[in-house]
């Protein structure tokens, strides 16, 4: 009853000046780069909802713990199996319509066997192929942009709409899995998927994939009016504000920016604008870098709704309607002197009952320990309906640990429970396996990951184009602070971005000045006097490949070189220094696991002992291993491995790792 209470509040509001087109394959098409269309109250209404697999155990938010609520078993979790005509059939998806599917994503996508999606009740599935090409943009219509791989996480923003029912099933079910839909207000019209749909879209669905695929290039409409402008020199402690003058009501519908600054990072994090618009407290309160998507510093990237291109240039594309009046306000509090030059494109535009402001607000933490787990809030809004449309994230994290176990929890007008639980933070914004990989797309980014691991600066975003989530009275978005290191403190900031009626209110607290600064990280510790491997020279390789690797594991400063692709007989040789020749002990330490191989260990051509069987069923650190005493000379030295075979165990794969060597002088 709750959901159906939005339809009628929202059909009241938008429906009754304006017909609701029917929502198709077509129509759907044209809203993936309409960033117009959040700018009103969706018309056709419509909710937004989400399947997961989720842990199943969390049920009650009393019981703040692992056991339940923060429970993290999120793989594997299906509605139910049922068998059909070509087996068990695992079902991750069941809803009524009229209703459309706008988001599918997978962490192991090439786990998850044939994908079947049934439509209205249909006996057989209009889509029918592995899970892995759907989702990893490897079959027609399931192609890059809409679909593909980025950062390990499988994704699909192809819009499916189904007129009376939909069922997404999988062959096999050990997955993790999201599925965003919506569910339109009862007796909207909607044209069920099929692919003779598809075919006669070609051309269409052509130009979105073009256009997401570049969404900086994007035009904006011709009528547009371009007004440059230009703060010169504003120093610290000053602000400068102006006044878009009383006119036809009208819109934002574009920005871009350029920063002037002797220190860039300091600039964009201290530099605070403000948005306000007819009269009312700012809608707009964010860092300069964070309202573009960006932090700390300038990091390129590319999405619809906002970016920073390679030469720096900061653009937003958010369309931000008015009545008569907005102002812009820039505060330095960074300590730099900076100016800013760009411009800013206008259009007419009518205000109707059904339009929205757009908000864009900032909060941070610091020090947020990461033990009791808890559910952090990024944005909780009410005072009458909106439309939340994505968020950025910035987080400092001290250690190489994995930070973002943490599932999403949104709660849409009041819900004892949330409508959109989610797998992991990771998952949220579109990725997967803690991976560092940078990478950019219209809809979610990931432009900066420092590391080694998930050490130092993050920056991710996922904007909800097509999977907005509406609301009638209030909406509320938490995020678990779940992660891998016990204990440890995090500093973290997130913009959250949303559309509003006139009266909404929210719980962003206000920009705290002293906080407008990026969190400082220390360098990571390393083993006192050890030469670390991943620093060593590959002085020859006969087979395979060697090269640095980092991770999460116990490697000193979180590195190692890595011999992979070898086959019994290849042989590696590394080249460490010493400043005095002489005798030495050397001791090294080394990595274990399951797809390591048996090794001859030798330095400067003498073999070190008998070969080393580095088979483990965990990824691990040997305990210090001493190499004997050998005659070093000044200057380059040779660590030398050979492969000779494997453990009856061990995946044959018969990989090496070296963390560091200590030379102690005899």
């Amino acid at each position: 009853m709750r959901f159906a209470g939005l339809f009628i509040l929202a059909s009241a509001l938008c429906c009754a000046a304006v017909p609701a087109e029917t929502v198709s394959l077509d129509s759907l098409l044209g809203e993936m780069t309409n960033l117009e269309r959040l700018t009103t109250l969706p018309n056709p209404a419509y909710v937004t909802r989400q399947f997961s697999s989720y842990d199943r155990r969390s049920t009650d938010s009393a019981v703040q713990d692992d056991s339940n609520w923060f429970a993290n078993g999120d793989r594997g979790q299906v509605l139910r199996a049922e068998e059909g005509a070509s087996g068990t059939e695992h079902v991750l998806m069941e809803a009524d319509g009229p209703g459309a599917v706008v988001r599918f994503w997978s962490a192991n996508a090439n786990e998850g066997g044939v994908v079947r999606v049934y439509l209205d009740g249909a006996a057989e599935p209009v889509l029918d192929m592995p899970l892995s090409a759907m989702l990893g943009g490897m079959v027609h219509p399931f192609l890059p942009p809409l679909s593909g791989v980025h950062s390990k996480g499988w994704n699909s923003y192809l819009p499916i709409p189904y007129a009376k029912h939909c069922k997404i099933t999988v062959s096999k079910h050990d997955i993790y899995y999201q599925i965003n839909y919506r569910t339109y207000a009862p007796g909207t019209e909607v044209k069920t998927f099929s692919m003779d749909d598809v075919a006669g879209l070609a051309d269409k669905l052509g130009a979105v994939m073009s256009g997401l695929s570049e969404p900086s290039t994007l035009p904006l409409p011709e009528d547009t009016r371009i007004v440059p402008f230009r703060v010169e020199a504003l120093n610290p402690g000053d602000s400068d504000a102006n006044v878009i003058p009383p006119a036809a009501p009208q819109a934002i519908y574009g920005m871009q920016m350029r920063v002037k600054t002797e220190d860039l990072e300091a600039a964009l994090r201290g530099c605070l604008m403000e948005l306000s618009f007819d009269g009312n407290a700012p809608a707009v309160v964010a860092p300069l870098g964070d309202f573009f998507g960006t932090a700390p510093g300038a990091n390129a990237y590319q999405s619809l709704p906002s970016g920073v291109l390679r030469d720096g240039t900061l653009y937003s594309r958010w369309v931000m309607p008015f009545r008569e009046t907005a102002t812009v306000t820039f505060y330095n509090y960074s300590g730099v002197q900076l100016t800013l030059e760009g411009e800013a494109h206008f259009r007419d535009r009518p205000w109707t009952d059904d339009s929205l402001y757009f908000h864009a607000k900032w909060r941070t933490v610091r020090d947020l320990p990461t033990r009791p787990m808890v559910d952090w809030n990024y944005l909780t809004a009410g005072g009458g309906p909106g439309r939340f449309a994505g968020v950025m994230l910035h987080i400092t994290n001290p250690v190489p640990q994995w930070w973002g176990e943490g599932d999403e929890k949104i709660y849409v007008d009041g819900e004892a429970f949330p409508s959109h639980f989610g797998t992991g933070t990771e998952d949220y914004f579109g990725y997967a396996w803690c991976s560092p990989e940078t990478f950019t797309h219209a809809y979610h980014n990931q432009p900066r990951c420092d590391g080694p691991g998930n050490f130092g600066q993050t920056c991710v975003s996922r904007f909800h184009i097509m999977d907005d989530i509406p609301w009638t009275d209030s909406f509320k978005f938490d995020m678990e602070m779940w992660h891998w290191k016990d204990p440890a403190t995090v500093s973290q900031s997130v913009t959250a971005y949303w559309y509003a009626k006139a009266g909404g209110t929210d719980n962003t607290p206000a920009a705290d000045r002293d906080l407008l600064t990026v969190p400082a990280v220390a360098e990571l510790p390393g083993v006192e006097g050890a030469i670390e491997g991943e620093a060593m020279e590959v002085v020859s390789v006969s087979g395979g490949e060697a090269a640095p690797q980092e991770g999460v594991w116990d490697w000193s400063r979180t590195a190692q070189m890595w011999w992979k692709g070898a086959k019994p007989g290849d042989k590696l040789a590394l080249g460490f220094p010493v400043e005095k020749a002489g005798k030495y002990t050397v001791t090294a330490r080394m990595t274990k696991a399951k797809d390591y191989g048996i090794h001859q260990i030798s330095i400067n051509g003498q073999p070190a002992g008998d070969p080393i069987d580095f088979w483990n069923r965990d990824v691990t650190g040997t305990d210090p291993v001493s190499l004997g005493v050998f005659d070093l000379k000044e200057g380059q030295n040779l660590f030398e491995v050979e492969v000779k075979g494997a453990n009856e165990k061990a995946i044959k794969a018969h990989m090496f790792g070296l963390d560091y060597l200590l030379l102690k002088e005899e």
